[in-house]
């Protein structure tokens, strides 16, 4: 990727990051969102992630958005542009992103990690497939004896075999979470007329 179009995306991405945390409007904010979930798609793909490039516009970018979308037309518009900016929040905000880029700093610097790429740190396939064995699905053991990496095999494996109850409990949540929303928005609705 040119280094010019790598700055360009993650000046989209970093730019409507900002709008979503400074903008007066929620639907402003939430359609920035969808475009530095955009933006970081791109950058996935331009890193050959293709797997979780399109995870991030199928579920960041679409599902997720169409839930704030849909939890903001519940919310009273109106009466949120009204209220006066709180600077408390914004210092302490502030203040929290600046520890945390001086902790990654002092990780990054800690361990060396600036200094590994691709080229000085080759990935251990062998050693990965005597670790899975037995327990992984016979594809992925011969995907990574021969040294391809099977990432979409990997996570469908690990998601479904090792996380597979946490992946239902957290379908049930946002499902119940639907409902909730659903039944607090008629009952405000009945209340109101």
């Amino acid at each position: 990727m040119p280094p010019l179009l790598f700055y360009l995306l993650a000046l989209i991405t970093l730019g409507f990051g900002f709008l979503v945390v400074t903008g007066r409007n929620p639907v402003t904010c939430a359609l920035s969102l969808a475009a530095s979930f955009t933006g970081l798609a791109a950058l996935f793909l331009s890193l050959d992630a293709y797997f979780i490039g399109i995870i991030q516009i199928l579920v960041y970018a679409g599902a997720v958005m169409v839930l704030f979308l849909f939890i903001i037309m519940l919310l009273d518009i109106k009466a949120e542009e009204g209220k006066s900016l709180n600077i408390a929040p914004i210092v302490s905000g502030v203040l929290v992103a600046v520890l945390l880029a001086i902790q990654i700093a002092a990780v990054v610097t800690s361990t060396g990690i600036a200094s590994k790429n691709a080229q000085n740190t080759p990935l251990a396939l062998a050693d990965a497939s005597a670790k899975l064995g037995k327990a992984a699905l016979p594809t992925i053991t011969k995907d990574l004896q021969e040294g391809t990496l099977p990432d979409v095999k990997l996570i469908g494996f690990t998601l479904f075999d090792q996380y597979g109850f946490h992946l239902q409990v957290v379908g049930l949540l946002l499902l119940v979470g639907t409902i909730g929303v659903v039944v607090l928005s008629k009952r405000e609705k009945g209340g109101a007329s």
